[in-house]
């Protein structure tokens, strides 16, 4: 493709700078991967782009999938911007390893979290906290969805993995590791700076459980969160730092904190779709409990594809890399677009449409390939994450309870800015007791 002709008279050396998409991922949110499919064809599998000075190319749909989860061709140790992935994995996390080092420490995620037992060890957290939620809503609570969902969810969470502290404490730290997702993606921000003030401070805390279980002074149920990460051994068979397996810790409640977001892009679905609310509310009655309901469970479903949550994740190119006409070199980055594959038309019906029912009956969404809200490929072996089927039980509860028809969802706040990274519904979604000032 010819420059254009004001671009071709700047030096050759100062191009690349003006060419480079790295502004525009800041400047377009998530709007950025639709700016670079405009320069390829409808329905392309994939789009060149230079990302920090490299060249790259940005991959959709079940092709990328396959390409940039295939560890003989894509690593992900070292491609996430240190800018990025300091404050929100850490370093030396699972996120930064590859290969076997990868396989032996996700191990201990799929153990910890995978299993559907451990859906069921979570569901009386779940059903205790949201009722918690549901009833300061009742008598006159003003919380967004979203404030409430990190609270609700945070001290489930916590208190399955084994984690001392008063409920109170708990929601703060929870509060903590919420802004941690909320401030990573906006460097220009003081929130950035926040994030990382609340990543030194959840760090030292999660280093000072490891050391106390470890010291004997305090002793987690076997098989938590806790108890696991404080014993861990990597493949030399040496214990985790105490810091390394403090993030871990950290990165097994994490996820469960962050769909708070989904909760608050719930409220703003639910609000639009009453005729939803209304069945769901009917199923949670006829089933006496707010986790895991059939309907609640599509809806869930279906907010997580639709939802905007993590616009793409980056790799880097282990060899040169041919994909649908567009090439990359050898160490060139490859992005998924996790929102233009969890929306493609070319793998969905009426992609732009919630349409819940699109997930009746099908009961392994890991079996979607061009379902990938939490990543995609295989749970043990990939990045997928293992705690996906604990966010959707989370969320299920969450939907039971802000259908409550006892309570109403405000017309006011629910719009998004997409330019942000990450987003949700602006006011996170006002809930309040359909008794109370309608005014409020």
């Amino acid at each position: 493709m010819p420059l254009p002709p004001l671009l071709s008279q700047i030096p050759r050396r100062v191009r690349p700078l003006l060419e480079d998409d790295s502004l525009g991922l800041l400047t377009r949110g998530y709007d950025f991967g639709d700016s670079i499919w405009r320069r390829v064809r409808a329905g392309a599998r994939s789009a060149p782009l230079r990302l920090l000075g490299d060249p790259a190319i940005l991959v959709r749909g079940a092709e990328g999938v396959a390409l940039f989860y295939d560890e003989q061709r894509i690593r992900r140790a070292g491609a996430m911007p240190t800018i990025v992935r300091e404050p929100l994995f850490e370093h030396g996390s699972v996120h930064a390893l590859d290969g076997e080092d990868h396989r032996h420490r996700k191990a201990t995620f799929v153990e910890v979290a995978y299993d559907d037992a451990q859906v069921t060890r979570l569901a009386p957290w779940l059903e205790r906290e949201w009722t918690r939620e549901r009833d300061a809503w009742l008598d006159g609570g003003t919380a967004s969805a979203y404030d409430a969902a990190v609270g609700a969810l945070g001290r489930a969470i916590m208190g399955w993995a084994g984690l001392p502290g008063t409920p109170a404490a708990k929601t703060r730290w929870s509060a903590r590791l919420a802004q941690i997702v909320d401030g990573f993606g906006v460097p220009y921000s003081p929130q950035y700076a926040l994030a990382f003030l609340n990543r030194a401070w959840s760090d030292r805390h999660a280093m000072h459980l490891i050391e106390a279980v470890r010291g004997g002074t305090l002793r987690p149920e076997k098989g938590t969160a806790l108890e696991r990460w404080a014993r861990h051994r990597s493949r030399d068979g040496r214990l985790l730092p105490a810091h390394t397996a403090g993030v871990d810790l950290q990165n097994s409640i994490r996820p469960m904190i962050a769909a708070a977001r989904f909760v608050a892009f719930a409220a703003k679905e639910l609000h639009d779709h009453p005729d939803w609310r209304e069945r769901i509310a009917e199923e949670t009655a006829e089933r006496g409990v707010l986790v895991g309901g059939p309907l609640a469970t599509m809806f869930a479903q279906e907010v997580r594809r639709t939802g905007l949550f993590v616009p793409m994740l980056p790799g880097r190119a282990t060899t040169d890399i041919e994909i649908d006409g567009q090439h990359v070199p050898r160490g060139g980055r490859v992005l998924i677009d996790i929102l233009g594959t969890d929306t493609d038309d070319g793998s969905w019906a009426n992609p732009e449409r919630f349409d819940p029912e699109r997930f009746r009956d099908v009961e392994d969404y890991e079996a979607v390939p061009t379902f990938i809200p939490q990543g995609g490929a295989d749970v043990a072996t990939g990045h997928r994450c293992p705690g996906e089927k604990l966010v959707i039980a989370g969320l299920t509860a969450a939907i039971a309870v802000l259908s409550d028809p006892r309570l109403t969802i405000l017309d006011s706040g629910l719009g998004v800015n997409r330019r942000r990274l990450p987003t949700k519904p602006a006011s996170g979604g006002r809930v309040r007791s359909a008794k109370g000032c309608p005014f409020h």
